[in-house]
C-alpha cells in the first residue's frame, strides 16, 4: 500500500485528487490540506510515500514547501501553470500534473512513483544483504555490496572490500554458494568478482574498483557474458 497526502489551496482540486485516489486500490490518501504549514507539521510526524503538491499557493509556494521538508516524500506537482514544469523537475519531482488532469494522467503519475518506490526498496535490500565470515576467532559481517572481489589461497579466501581485507578459512566453491544471491561470478580458479565493481574488461583480465587487475581464465569467460 502506498501512502500519500495532498496540499492545495483550492478545495475543489483536493476533491479531484481524493476522487482519483479512491479508484486505485494500492494508494491510500491519508490526509489533504489547504493550509501548507499544517501539512508541513503533519509530515514532521508522519512518513509518506507520495506528496501531491500544488505549486502556486498564496502563503507559500509548493517549491518552498518542498525545501522545508528534511526527508521529503516523492513529489507529484499539480498546478494550472505549465511554465512551472521546469522548476518542478529541477527539484526531482516524479511527475507534473497540469490542471485539469484526467484520472488516466493521474494514474500514470502514481504508477511512475510506485515503480520508483519499488526500485528504492530493491536497492536498499541489496545494500543491506550481508554474510558472516569466520576470520580467525571472530565472526565478521560483510555487506555484499561492499565486497569487490575474492581471492583463494589453499583453504583460505580473502575478501577484498571497501574497508580493507578479511580472510576466512573456506574454499571458493563454498563462497559461490554463500554469495549466490549477489552479483558475484567466478572468473578464475582463484578469483571471484562482484560484477557491479568491474570497471574495465579486457581479453584475459578485468579491472575492478580500486585499480586491481584480476585474471580471467578461458573456462570462466562465459560467466562475464
Amino acid at each position: 500500500m502506498i501512502t500519500a497526502i495532498a496540499i492545495d489551496d483550492e478545495p475543489i482540486a483536493l476533491e479531484v485528487i481524493r476522487s482519483h485516489a479512491e479508484k486505485l486500490d494500492f494508494l491510500r490518501l491519508k490526509a489533504y490540506f489547504t493550509n501548507a504549514f499544517k501539512a508541513i507539521t503533519y509530515l514532521e510526524d508522519h512518513s509518506m510515500d507520495i506528496l501531491f503538491l500544488d505549486i502556486n499557493m498564496p502563503d507559500i509556494s509548493g517549491m518552498d514547501v518542498l525545501k522545508k521538508l528534511v526527508v521529503p516524500p516523492l513529489v507529484i506537482f499539480t498546478t494550472a501553470y505549465a511554465e512551472h514544469a521546469v522548476q518542478g523537475f529541477e527539484l526531482d519531482a516524479v511527475d507534473y500534473l497540469l490542471k485539469p488532469f484526467s484520472f488516466t494522467r493521474f494514474e500514470k503519475a502514481v504508477h511512475k512513483a510506485h515503480e520508483l518506490l519499488k526500485l528504492r526498496t530493491e536497492l536498499a535490500e541489496r545494500e543491506n544483504k550481508s554474510i558472516m565470515v569466520k576470520c580467525g576467532y571472530q565472526q565478521v559481517k560483510l555487506v555484499l555490496d561492499d565486497i569487490i572481489f575474492l581471492e583463494a589461497n589453499g583453504n583460505y579466501v580473502t575478501f577484498f572490500h571497501k574497508n580493507g581485507q578479511s580472510t576466512g578459512r573456506l574454499k571458493l566453491a563454498e563462497c559461490e554458494l554463500l554469495l549466490q544471491e549477489g552479483d558475484f561470478v567466478r572468473i578464475h580458479r582463484s578469483f571471484m568478482v562482484n560484477r557491479q565493481k568491474i570497471e574495465r574488461m579486457d581479453r584475459d583480465q578485468v579491472m575492478v574498483k580500486g585499480g586491481h587487475y584480476l585474471p580471467v581464465s578461458t573456462s570462466y569467460k562465459k560467466n562475464l557474458v
